[in-house]
């Protein structure tokens, strides 16, 4: 496997033979590193981590240390990272604790763009796009096909429903609902369905247009929450993604931005 001179890999760490370790990467133990995935230069890795095929990692990103929770003592913790990311210059993914599960997880097809911050025990799914300086705090969840524009902040525990779009500098301290378009303007609030994300993902006009009820019911009818959801039912046309948006709201600890 082409791994630079000027690298340090430990023994203990499980490479691919089509992966690549560029100049003064530092690869730990129990770090496993798939097919074709990458590291290009100055790349730092601490185990266990277990990371899959065809990524790239981009000069000085920091993956698999420990977590800044104070409450943190040592105890062994996980990060995991799938296919196809693109992990981009001077990102930080730190491990989990025992307080969120031991481990830090990333699915695939994510691109994480440069001065990322991915904390302890926070899960981000597939399809995800993380603007330039996003900071995620611990136990965060992202779901699949969100778009977090830069500089966003996300409070400890919160979620971030699937299709979700956030607009740049939001500081998010409540859940984001699926499929919504998240913003400053001046405050934080709903803006309606994230459309054009959608219609580039292929979602039909009918149910672009079902979200867009749902929303204006929930953000702009004068109306609370439940009985926002009881005129979605009888209102909005039927579709598995208004369903969604509604369990989405029901399950929420945090509750959501309206």
């Amino acid at each position: 496997m082409p791994i630079h001179p000027t690298a340090v890999v430990d023994a203990r760490a499980r490479i691919a033979e089509t992966a690549e370790i560029g100049p003064f990467c530092v690869v730990g133990a129990e770090v496993e590193i798939g097919e074709r995935t990458r590291l290009m230069a100055n790349n730092y890795l601490e185990g266990p981590t277990w990371i899959g095929a065809d990524n790239i990692f981009f000069p000085y990103s920091t993956i698999g240390v420990a977590s800044q929770d104070l409450k943190y003592k040592g105890e062994r913790a996980e990060t995991r990272i799938g296919d196809r990311n693109r992990i981009r210059e001077f990102v930080t993914i730190h491990r989990g604790t025992e307080g969120g599960g031991l481990v830090t997880s990333i699915g695939s097809d994510n691109l994480l763009m440069t001065y990322c911050h991915v904390a302890h025990d926070v899960r981000i799914g597939s399809h995800v796009i993380l603007g330039n300086s996003v900071g995620l705090a611990g136990h965060v969840v992202i779901e699949d096909w969100v778009d977090v524009s830069p500089f966003a902040g996300v409070h400890q525990f919160c979620r971030i429903g699937k299709h979700a779009f956030v607009g740049p500098y939001s500081i998010v301290k409540q859940d984001v609902m699926p499929y919504s378009l998240t913003s400053h303007k001046p405050e934080l609030a709903v803006f309606g369905a994230n459309a054009i994300g959608l219609e580039r993902r292929g979602f039909g006009k009918p149910v672009i247009e079902a979200l867009q009820t749902a929303f204006r019911l929930l953000t702009r009818a004068g109306l609370n929450t439940s009985q926002a959801i009881e005129r979605i039912r009888a209102e909005a046309p039927h579709y598995p993604e208004v369903d969604e948006v509604i369990e989405f709201i029901r399950a929420s600890e945090r509750g959501v931005i309206k």
